[in-house]
């Protein structure tokens, strides 16, 4: 990595609000700046018909920058708008590292820009640092998560990396830091084939996103029916979590995909992990094992789930589970 060179930090954004995962990408991009004594720049794509965004969230969470790319065709997300609007700036800006959050979002922008600009790219990264010539070395999980791999960036740039959302995230906000805001009218010559957004039709009620949750519950087909994971809701709405499913669970249409925990579905890393009559299938274990704290809940002792799990319960999920909410509830009324 070449001082000076700025690291370019995507920043994602949901109706306008910028997702905690951006949050954490910056505070990741802070430390390798500081390293290679760069600055870290933020870009946000932004449709001119939305209001003047707030920036200085940017600032306080390791920005030292934002570069702010404005059109009409950007106010949802587009792989070829956006693709469109950023190859300019970073031909012309030449940084050194692009990062993304490892969503679905991210994930296709990042392959779409590294094929453009014929640059490497290395996914669902959980370690991020330089070696001793200046390339990004990188580690990230690799067969179903049962190894980690560790990468380091050839010379070509930019490096382009998608990082593992819970995984970066820093201390926190500083209030003191500030920067400067650079307004860019994109220039686009034709809007790009293929489908075209026409309407976002969001889920019912708040519920959070799995893969940027600090706390999940999730069940398997131990739950016996969909009527079953109101168990969960409740115990998700006392821990403030999200609710998530495995897949034969989605597969059964109790839960909708955007649940989905695994190989197949959302890969997630909270701070607490809960599963809840999930016999852990390999395809399982590879979305969740990287969570801080696995909690299993299971009548079947050898389930493969306590193998990835730092504590166990053994018995009936429908019983553990109400008793759980609970008591969870009196210890969070009794810090209030």
């Amino acid at each position: 990595m070449n001082s000076g060179k700025p690291v370019f930090v995507i920043v994602e954004r949901t109706d306008g609000v910028v997702k905690p995962a951006s949050f954490d990408i910056l505070h990741a991009a802070r430390q390798l700046a500081r390293k290679a004594r760069s600055r870290v720049t933020a870009v946000c794509l932004v449709g001119t018909d939305e209001s003047e965004p707030d920036f200085n969230n940017l600032f306080h969470f390791g920005a030292d920058a934002v570069l702010s790319l404005c059109h009409a065709a950007l106010s949802s997300f587009n792989a070829g708008s956006y693709v469109q609007a950023l190859l300019p700036e970073i031909e012309s800006r030449k940084p050194d590292v692009l990062l993304f959050s490892a969503t679905t979002h991210g994930r296709e922008l990042a392959a779409a820009l590294s094929a453009k600009l014929k640059a490497g790219l290395a996914t669902d990264c959980v370690s991020l640092d330089l070696d001793s010539a200046g390339g990004l070395k990188i580690r990230r999980p690799v067969n179903a998560g049962k190894a980690v791999s560790t990468l380091v960036f050839g010379p070509t740039r930019p490096q382009i990396a998608t990082l593992r959302s819970n995984v970066f995230r820093g201390p926190g906000a500083d209030m003191s830091r500030s920067g400067d805001v650079e307004t860019v009218e994109v220039q686009m010559k034709s809007l790009p084939l293929g489908p075209q957004l026409q309407r976002v039709v969001r889920d019912a009620g708040k519920q959070l996103d799995i893969s940027e949750a600090r706390i999940v519950v999730a069940g398997g087909l131990g739950m016996q029916n969909a009527e079953n994971f109101r168990l969960l809701e409740t115990l998700a709405e006392v821990l403030g979590a999200a609710v998530g499913a495995s897949r034969p669970v989605v597969d059964d249409g109790w839960r909708p995909y955007s649940n989905q925990v695994g190989q197949t579905g959302r890969t997630v890393s909270p701070d607490l992990y809960i599963a809840c009559g999930i016999s852990g299938a390999v395809q399982h274990l590879a979305g969740m094992s990287s969570s801080k704290c696995i909690v299993a809940i299971n009548k079947d002792p050898y389930a493969p789930i306590f193998s990835v799990a730092d504590y166990g319960i053994v018995g009936d999920v429908l019983e553990v589970v109400p008793l759980l909410a609970m008591e969870f509830q009196k210890i969070l009324k009794g810090k209030r």
